[in-house]
């Protein structure tokens, strides 16, 4: 448990779906996690599954989906290298004269003996999608895991002011 925080609820799953609105066409979605701000409550993420549908395989052309999950609402897609950004999932399928092979790249689960991987202060996380050369539109599903806490005043006004500022 990070210091200053008290645990409100179990562990929780929380299920999120993007669907590209159009073939290679940038979309967000958001999820809303209820958090009571007036109860200083906070949600403390331990672990993520990103699963994006793969691109079209497309014989000797290079097709892409990316995909990233951040606390903040973004204008593309992010990797991890956003302070925002808690998860990002990357498939391509490299095409050449013999057909096409597919590669994936997610950024990998902490350790057991890390904590959480983050801290969501405002009400909801987001999850960003893009195609790359694909026929058709794509999607991202999967889960979020942790729980509910509630922070002391300074703490939360820290977080959150953290969070939305490296926006």
């Amino acid at each position: 448990m990070p210091t200053g925080l008290k645990a409100t609820s179990a562990h929780i799953a929380i299920g999120f779906t993007v669907d590209e609105s159009a073939a290679n066409t940038f979309t967000q979605g958001s999820t809303d996690l209820n958090l009571s701000p007036l109860d200083y409550e906070v949600f403390v993420v331990t672990s993520i599954n990103m699963d994006p549908t793969p691109p079209d395989n497309l014989g000797a052309l290079d097709t892409r989906v990316r995909t990233s999950l951040t606390t903040t609402s973004q204008t593309a897609v992010q990797d991890l290298s956003n302070t925002n950004c808690l998860a990002s999932a990357d498939i391509f399928s490299r095409g050449d004269a013999l057909g096409a092979w597919m590669f994936h790249s997610q950024a990998e689960q902490p350790p057991a003996t890390l904590e959480y991987l983050g801290i969501i202060a405002t009400n909801d996380f987001h999850v960003q999608i893009i195609g790359d050369a694909n026929v058709s539109s794509k999607k991202v599903t999967g889960k979020l895991y942790g729980y509910r806490a509630r922070a002391t005043a300074a703490i939360y006004s820290a977080l959150v002011q953290s969070e939305v500022l490296s926006a």
